[in-house]
């Protein structure tokens, strides 16, 4: 029974209706509960300063007040971010780091111009300190992980609902663990659900925030993971973590910090750039995200061997075996997808960098290389997305993506290099990572961008269709189909690791 009964039955024949929420709120008092601290291990979030536990205690006793229930509760999620990074370490940037970043920034612009036609973003320039890439940054996260928070929050919500309609309208819940005897199912269903759905939203909010304080920790600039994260097309560098990133190079700190400006210089430049990519790119997530198939047998069984008036055993039924094991066909495809747009993206950028600053900079092969052995180790932070939505941060194919953009440029400089971002069409797809000289003579055979849009506006113009199209479709479309292995680089192109050696582009 609740330890917080409702006031005295009308009748005392009429059996006491028992607080569900109240029965699970007594547990939740402080991070001192021997009950809180399981629960919190369950999720496998214990390891806390007691400030951030007692936070999160508070967050699951607001699990029971009333409102709406959110399927990813991002305050959680940025405090928990927050306070990691303040754990280990961190502090406001002063005037002079902030100066040395926008001197930084300034160079990377005028260097990159020399090598690409694309123009540079208007926006602004940040030296960041850890929290505040946090800050900065979490809204788009929010984006990323909330279709899967809110799979998960539905699934765990329709478990129990079918769980307490197999018993049926007025029947005992007393085969249930922890269920008090004579309760309706209809009745219990009104207190869980709220319940269920709250504590969906915090265990993502908690372990979101963890991923993002501790790519915090690690990552030089604002969208070091490939990802169009800051606003405003920014470019933003984290002055502590290049300082860190540094140790042990024997590079001078200002050219470690002028070589990340011109690799952040030039994604940002992309991003901005190229309109359709940045989209792509979270749609890409997003669709992996929407599609992933919950184990709902899996959480019915939980639920059914489970005490669910137990905080520890709820969260672990949702810790535990929450996917499906096997990706769905669409859930392949995006993936592909996205793997393919973060590995020509890096890719893309790993050669213009190499271009911008081979003639300014005395280190840049053993800065490319050092880039490349950090992006090869996904960290802790890596591992929790991939258990949160089954998605690794970093591009297992950045090599061969450097190769197909250095071999194009090679045959049409750096207007036919960077011209292949005109359209999603004409991009580079998977199939031609693994075929990128085949790709190369597909592309230049059409022409430049200037050749292919009078082309087609003369095709439209007449009503004829377009070459290889039956319908007279946009002929834009990426020939994806690469048998035709005569350019196939024997091996070169498949490296799925990206720590390999070598200048970008120069195999």
């Amino acid at each position: 029974m609740s330890d917080h009964p409702h006031e005295g039955p009308a009748s005392s024949d009429e059996p006491e209706e028992p607080d569900f929420a109240a029965m699970l709120a007594s547990l939740l008092g402080s991070s001192e509960n021997p009950e809180v601290a399981k629960a919190l291990a369950a999720m496998g979030i214990d390891k806390m300063d007691p400030a951030t536990m007692d936070m999160v205690g508070a967050q699951l006793k607001s699990m029971f007040a009333s409102g709406d229930a959110e399927p990813f509760n991002i305050e959680l999620a940025n405090d928990v971010a927050r306070k990691s990074v303040a754990a280990e370490g961190d502090s406001t940037v002063g005037d002079s780091a902030r100066r040395e970043v926008e001197q930084a920034v300034e160079v990377a612009h005028l260097w990159i111009d020399a090598v690409t036609d694309l123009s540079a973003p208007a926006g602004p320039v940040h030296a960041w300190s850890r929290a505040e890439w946090v800050d900065q940054t979490m809204p788009m996260w929010r984006q990323l992980v909330e279709p899967v928070a809110a799979g998960v929050s539905t699934a765990v919500v329709s478990a129990m609902r079918s769980q307490m309609g197999d018993l049926g309208a007025g029947e005992d819940l007393g085969s249930i663990p922890g269920m008090p005897a004579g309760m309706d199912p209809g009745a219990l269903m009104g207190q869980v659900e709220p319940m269920l759905e709250r504590m969906s939203g915090t265990m993502f909010g908690v372990q979101v925030g963890q991923a993002v304080g501790a790519l915090a920790g690690s990552l030089v600039s604002g969208t070091d993971v490939g990802l169009p994260l800051v606003p405003g097309h920014g470019v933003a560098l984290l002055p502590a973590n290049i300082a860190a990133f540094a140790e042990g190079l024997e590079v001078d700190l200002a050219e470690v910090r002028l070589y990340l400006a011109v690799r952040e210089a030039a994604r940002v430049r992309l991003f901005a750039e190229v309109a359709w990519l940045g989209p792509q790119l979270v749609a890409a997530v997003q669709a992996y995200a929407r599609d992933i198939s919950i184990d709902t047998e899996g959480i019915e069984s939980a639920l059914q061997s489970i005490d669910t008036s137990d905080p520890e055993a709820m969260q672990a039924a949702l810790s535990n075996s929450l996917f499906a094991p096997e990706p769905s066909p669409a859930q392949r495809s995006a993936l592909v997808q996205l793997e393919t747009y973060l590995a020509l993206v890096e890719g893309w950028v790993a050669v213009v960098a190499d271009r911008a600053t081979s003639k300014h900079l005395p280190h840049p092969g053993a800065l490319d290389e050092a880039v490349r052995r950090q992006r090869a180790s996904a960290g802790p932070a890596g591992q929790i997305f991939s258990q949160l939505v089954g998605l690794e941060l970093h591009p297992r194919r950045l090599r061969d993506a450097a190769n197909l953009w250095a071999a194009l440029e090679a045959r049409g400089g750096a207007t036919a290099r960077d011209s292949a971002w005109a359209h999603p069409d004409v991009a580079p797809t998977a199939a031609d990572l693994d075929d990128p000289l085949g790709y190369v003579d597909r592309f230049m055979s059409r022409g430049t961008r200037d050749e292919m849009d009078d082309a087609l506006e003369a095709m439209l113009s007449e009503g004829d269709p377009l070459p290889g199209s039956a319908s007279g479709d946009a002929g834009g479309s990426t020939d994806t189909d690469s048998t035709g292995g005569s350019g196939n680089m024997d091996g070169q192109g498949r490296d799925e690791d990206s720590d390999g050696e070598g200048t970008p582009g120069k195999p």
